[in-house]
């Protein structure tokens, strides 16, 4: 989705959609110009008492024949504007994409100026996200999606290309529209073109950053949506690094992506041993953003990206198994991060790691009660082959734990264990730096994307405990999710680390406005919003 900003008035703003937000503690009258564009539907619906401006109000209006301006008007109720959250204004983001949607219209305006004094940055951030979060829909797998006799033939043996990567270079995005936030506080007349960060006047300003930030921080999510969404035998170890590529390429970024002899001259035995069942290939894929000072230690995300998980020897049931596709979420949130952190030019040294393998039976793959090395010295007794993600990810963070980062923040869908504490509203957040937790904590508030701590003790360590290894991939039932960070936790070394199990958030069925059921792309806004803060961007 393109954003632009405009300070045209919204009575004159030539749209098929105009949403507008209202706050119920706001007197109606200041949108009394509007509101004789649609014959004065808003000011009929308040006397009736339809329409207060509480939160999930509506009513909407159709232009007067010759009155210019928008076809229709929605007015959007969102409540007292002194208790209104970003999360709330993302939201409004939302519904108005949807009833563009509902109206069949491929584009709209959104009009914020009614929130007045609570209007700042924030919420106007959050406001582009929202918008254009919501356009994000999949249909690459659909016939006739390329555009091509043999789309369908190239689509599997080789990967769509990513349209948020590729809009960069003059592809449409893969939903084409537009919105455009209006109203007095952006300062100027003339149009900004955010999306594409061009400047069409000097004007705008008050709103040209947020916005700038607020489309960046999205498509880098609705890319990690995409490559969620992808099914696995297209979605592979290969294409991910091949995806990577591209990011560095649209980003500027440095990328090295290792396969599976360097990861044998690394000593990366418990990431082989992942991949031993699978004819593909693994990869460790590394992006690097260097806006730093030279040399300075990098803050380093860790994304897990099992590319499908069956469970390997230790089998998954059958029905809903195609779900396992979606485990390579983190490491799709942690490219997604790497392409706005490069677009974005955040002045921070950041390094992004996806371990990236397949965890499927056969004759080749490794057995429960194996035992195993790791690229840190620690052998490890394979318990259960379904305990795979903290194999790949314990090679990774020891990997990254000798660049002797600033911190190191890890996200995977670990483990059903999350699911069961905290259910589909909260990621799980444990490490090592308590300082690093409260940041994170402060993300995800930020981003909507929000978190909450589970102890880490060494008296959970006691139940990795082997008596043929250094210790166990798994811990027994009991503290799951603790148990699985635990093992991490062997690997970082002396990093500041923090973890973020997402089995819970990272995708299924939502009620959010800005989001579709499916891939939600978290914690990509999350760890952007950590890695801006620590930039003091």
């Amino acid at each position: 989705m393109r954003l632009e900003v405009s300070t045209t008035a919204p009575e004159e703003v030539a749209t098929p959609l105009m949403a507008v937000v209202v706050a119920s503690d706001r007197s109606l009258d200041e949108l009394d110009a509007l509101d004789r564009v649609v014959g004065g539907v808003l000011s009929r619906a308040a006397a009736s008492g339809d329409f207060k401006g509480r939160r999930g109000d509506r009513v909407t209006g159709y232009g007067v024949a010759g009155a210019g301006g928008p076809e229709r008007v929605l007015f959007l109720g969102v409540g007292d504007s002194e208790s209104l959250t970003a999360e709330d204004v993302r939201g409004v983001g939302g519904r108005a994409v949807r009833a563009a949607e509902r109206h069949r219209v491929e584009s709209l305006a959104l009009g914020l100026e009614h929130l007045g004094g609570a209007l700042d940055g924030r919420w106007v951030q959050a406001a582009a996200e929202g918008l254009v979060l919501a356009s994000w829909r999949f249909d690459e797998s659909r016939g006739g999606a390329s555009g091509d006799a043999d789309g369908d033939a190239r689509r599997v043996a080789n990967g769509p290309r990513s349209p948020v990567v590729e809009s960069e270079r003059g592809r449409p995005p893969a939903q084409a529209g537009s919105a455009t936030p209006v109203g007095e506080s952006a300062g100027g007349r003339d149009a900004v073109q955010v999306g594409s960060a061009t400047l069409a006047g000097a004007s705008g300003r008050q709103w040209e950053e947020p916005v700038r930030v607020g489309h960046a921080f999205a498509e880098a999510e609705n890319l990690a949506r995409t490559l969620q969404a992808r099914p696995g035998n297209v979605a592979t170890p290969s294409h991910l690094a091949a995806e990577a590529l591209r990011i560095a390429d649209a980003a500027g970024l440095e990328c090295e992506v290792l396969g599976p002899s360097e990861m044998e001259a690394e000593g990366m035995d418990a990431l082989l041993s992942v991949a031993r069942g699978s004819v593909e290939e693994p990869r460790l894929i590394v992006l690097r953003h260097l806006g730093g000072e030279n040399g300075a230690a990098p803050l380093v995300l860790v994304g897990k990206g099992l590319t499908f998980d069956a469970g390997g020897i230790s089998l998954k049931p059958a029905r809903g198994m195609e779900k396992m596709k979606y485990d390579m979420s983190g490491g799709a949130a942690v490219l997604g991060a790497m392409l706005a952190i490069g677009r974005l030019g955040l002045p921070v040294n950041v390094t992004g790691v996806v371990p990236s393998s397949e965890n499927l039976p056969s004759g080749s793959a490794t057995k429960p009660g194996d035992v195993i090395s790791s690229r840190a010295g620690k052998s490890i007794e394979v318990i259960n082959t379904d305990a795979e993600g903290r194999l790949i990810l314990a090679d990774a963070l020891h990997y990254a734990s000798e660049w002797k980062p600033t911190a190191i923040v890890d996200c995977a869908t670990l483990t059903g264990a999350c699911v069961v504490a905290l259910g589909h509203h909260r990621s799980a957040l444990l490490g090592n730096d308590e300082g690093l937790l409260d940041e994170l904590r402060t993300a995800g508030d930020r981003a909507g994307e929000p978190c909450w701590p589970l102890p880490l003790d060494a008296a959970y360590r006691r139940q990795l405990r082997s008596d043929f290894a250094d210790l166990k991939n798994v811990g027994g039932r009991p503290a799951g999710t603790i148990t699985a960070a635990s093992f991490l936790s062997e690997f970082v070394e002396d990093a500041p680390w923090a973890h973020l199990d997402i089995a819970g958030t990272a995708y299924g069925k939502t009620r959010k406005p800005y989001l579709r059921n499916g891939p939600a792309g978290i914690p990509c806004r999350l760890l952007l919003e950590w890695v801006r803060a620590r930039a003091g961007a």
